[in-house]
């Protein structure tokens, strides 16, 4: 990792190298990652501390995480700052955005299409994995429909909102690989909008909205999200990360395709040993 270091004395006196910074910078993912246990270079205080060079993290406020969000923990050498917000956002604040946190939670998939696609450098991955999901859950479909299982999507119009994000890029891998289903065998309809709240999912970044050449999808129309397709009858289905906003509200024409997930998921990890990583931690290569 290409992360420059601050070697010179702060105001405060604290002399940061890159050794030191890199071992913050980890400390700090990782109390990200995994809460207040288990971490070495992260200081419990009572209050935040005035001193150290000033440091922002980004990410969701898991329980995890509250200890860091609140001020009880700090990270050493550092007067840290916690914004809270949603996974659309921060992907955009950093790929297209002000860069303004010096580490930052970030969808994995976005990150790598980033990468590969516009030369994007400015941020380094750690590998602290702050959110780890199964996504069998996350198939939706009207309970009228003849979709009884995976085998039967093929062919059928499904919506979601953000079709390479991390957790439709997993869902995808799993239709395919498990069920035998290709992402060119269904007909994909990309929602105008997304029907979970802006302020939980951070809205669709643009790295999320990117299409493969070899697959063709519908613009839905204007003003509806998915969720609103699918009980309108105008898609047989739904990927979406959350929840739809029908199914949120016990829409009865709207079900989970694996009401038993939990067992499906279990058999899946038992099979694989996968248990898929959605978002990662970036840090800003300059800080």
């Amino acid at each position: 990792m290409d992360n420059k270091a601050n070697e010179n004395e702060s105001s405060s006196g604290i002399e940061t190298s890159r050794r030191g910074f890199l071992k913050t910078a980890v400390a700090a993912g990782v109390a990200i990652g995994m809460g207040t246990s288990g971490i070495s270079n992260v200081q419990a205080a009572e209050k935040k501390s005035s001193k150290g060079l000033p440091i922002t993290i980004a990410g969701y406020r898991y329980d995890r995480v509250d200890a860091l969000m609140d001020g009880r923990v700090q990270v050493d050498g550092f007067n840290s700052r916690f914004e809270e917000d949603g996974i659309g956002s921060m992907n955009t604040h950093v790929f297209s955005g002000p860069k303004t946190r010096e580490i930052t939670e970030i969808g994995l998939s976005p990150f790598m299409l980033a990468y590969a696609n516009e030369g994007f450098r400015d941020y380094s991955l750690i590998p602290v994995f702050p959110l780890r999901v199964f996504r069998h859950k996350s198939i939706f479909v009207r309970t009228d429909s003849s979709i009884k299982s995976p085998e039967d999507l093929r062919g059928k119009k499904v919506a979601t909102s953000g079709y390479s994000s991390t957790s439709l890029t997993w869902l995808r891998g799993i239709i395919q690989h498990e069920y035998g289903v290709k992402p060119e065998e269904i007909q994909w309809y990309l929602s105008a909008k997304d029907s979970v709240d802006i302020k939980l999912s951070g809205g669709v970044s643009k790295q999320e909205k990117v299409m493969p050449k070899n697959i063709e999808f519908i613009q839905g129309p204007a003003g509806m999200d998915e969720s609103d397709m699918l009980v309108t009858g105008q898609v047989d289905a739904v990927f979406h990360a959350a929840e739809p906003k029908a199914y949120m509200e016990g829409d009865p024409r709207v079900a989970r395709l694996f009401p038993d997930f939990r067992t499906v998921e279990h058999a899946y990890f038992a099979k694989t040993g996968l248990f898929p990583i959605m978002h990662a931690v970036a840090i800003r290569k300059d800080f």
